[in-house]
């Protein structure tokens, strides 16, 4: 099966194309490292789109990667139970990657990636070191994914078939 990486930018602030309407959403930063919560998100969002990198992790290499201090995390709830996430990893070159996305199963469809992921873009500019926010997604991904990403003012810039 073949699959195609879309790899997409946003180079300045202006650019991003907000989607206000939260929905009932809340978003909060996870700001107290835990390995285990972030496996369990990565788990929760991933599954259903073949999130397959991270699983043969070992308790050391999350914990490693959770605590990296470039890594932040957003959980969005919405009437108390998890809807979504994401993390940043920003680096020092300037580059801030919006690393994992997604909305849990029971929250997809409902109107609500738009919001969450302006939040991740927003979120990614305020890191003060941030010059470019990326990420890449792949026909693997929801039917909507590539649509919301350049809704909210993401560029395309590389496509790999693989």
């Amino acid at each position: 099966m073949k699959v195609i990486t879309y790899y997409l930018e946003m180079n300045s602030p202006e650019e991003l194309i907000k989607k206000t309407d939260a929905r009932g959403l809340t978003i909060v930063e996870a700001k107290i490292n835990e390995f285990k919560f972030n496996r369990f998100l990565y788990q929760l969002i991933g599954e259903q789109w073949k999130w397959v990198d991270k699983l043969s992790l070992s308790d050391e290499e999350w914990k490693a990667y959770v605590e990296n201090p470039n890594l932040r995390t957003w959980v969005a709830y919405y009437e108390g139970a998890i809807a979504g996430y994401f993390e940043l990893n920003a680096n020092n070159s300037g580059d801030s990657e919006i690393a994992y996305f997604g909305l849990a199963p029971n929250f997809i469809g409902k109107g609500l990636g738009g919001y969450l992921l302006s939040n991740a873009i927003s979120n990614a500019w305020e890191i003060p070191t941030t010059k470019r926010v990326w990420v890449h997604t792949c026909s693997l991904d929801h039917g909507s994914a590539l649509a919301n990403y350049k809704a909210r003012g993401l560029k395309l810039y590389k496509e790999e078939i693989e």
